[in-house]
């Protein structure tokens, strides 16, 4: 199996953050197929995007902010769904941060709950063009905030990238204050305001980004599970999941990359970037207290 070039720790023991591929889209209702292809195909364009190879040498490109090179990294590989719950608990328990790679976005539930189970409850910060936020059906990818509600510190969390809502999705996040942002939000009020309200979120290390490639415009990421227009810069979602990561995390999830819609794997190329970005933003000294 391919793994990330930027996994230089020789086991799971000397990691600070540990990538884990999960190849499953089990509940996933999409009409487009794919999503379990997500783990090797990110795997595959960051090893080819992110480097460059010169006389035979690997040499790894520096992301835009932060490092990469000083990060204790170990990709853990591919590994079953019923089998994630468990590890990511293991993990939790030790102070590791797990970057795990989709699959469809149900995979986040088991996250939440194995990391919550261990933390308690997480501000969440959930970058998605749908709020997942169905209760009238549960337990697949439109229902991972029912699914996970327990866990979740509602006044600690966003939704942002929001445009393709069901009425009973919004009603849900109203009756819980739950804030939303959408992509004409940061039109209207730019960047930097949308800035102001994620740090006054002040949730410190205890949150959870997880990150649906549709929240994406399709402009930038075609090839997603379920793409709607109207969305996010590529830029901007670099710059503002950055910004939530630099204060401290417990963990980052990056899913529903569909890569038989791609389009000269754009959107694939765009996921490792997303990736190296965001591992070079981890304040590991901060996430691990």
């Amino acid at each position: 199996m391919v793994r990330f070039h930027y996994s230089a720790a020789q086991n799971i023991f000397e990691a600070e953050i540990v990538i884990i591929g999960v190849p499953d889209e089990s509940k996933s209702h999409a009409i487009r197929k794919g999503a379990s292809k997500g783990p090797d195909i990110i795997r595959h364009a960051s090893n080819k995007s992110e480097f460059f190879e010169r006389n035979g040498k690997i040499i790894p490109i520096c992301p835009l902010l932060g490092k990469i090179d000083n990060r204790h990294i170990f990709d853990y590989g591919n590994i079953q769904r019923e089998n994630l719950y468990e590890l990511i608990s293991n993990l939790a328990s030790n102070n590791k941060i797990p970057v795990v790679i989709g699959g469809d976005h149900s995979i986040t539930s088991i996250v939440l709950q194995a990391i919550g189970n261990i933390h308690g409850k997480i501000g969440l910060f959930y970058f998605d063009a749908h709020p997942d936020f169905v209760s009238s059906t549960t337990n697949y990818y439109g229902s991972v905030l029912t699914d996970s509600f327990q866990w979740i510190d509602f006044a600690k969390s966003m939704l942002i990238g929001t445009r393709a809502a069901e009425p009973e999705e919004l009603d849900n996040a109203t009756k819980v204050g739950l804030e939303v942002i959408t992509p004409l939000n940061i039109t209207e009020s730019g960047v930097s305001q949308i800035e102001d309200r994620i740090k006054n979120k002040n949730c410190s290390n205890r949150k959870y980004i997880s990150i649906d490639l549709d929240c994406i415009d399709p402009a930038y990421s075609p090839g997603v599970s379920l793409p709607s227009p109207c969305g996010l810069s590529s830029i901007d979602l670099v710059y503002l999941v950055k910004l939530a990561i630099s204060s401290g995390i417990l963990g980052i999830d990056l899913v529903e990359l569909s890569p038989d819609f791609d389009f000269n794997n754009i959107t694939a190329d765009l996921a490792g970037r997303i990736l190296l970005e965001s591992i070079a933003s981890i304040n590991v000294s901060t996430s691990r207290t």
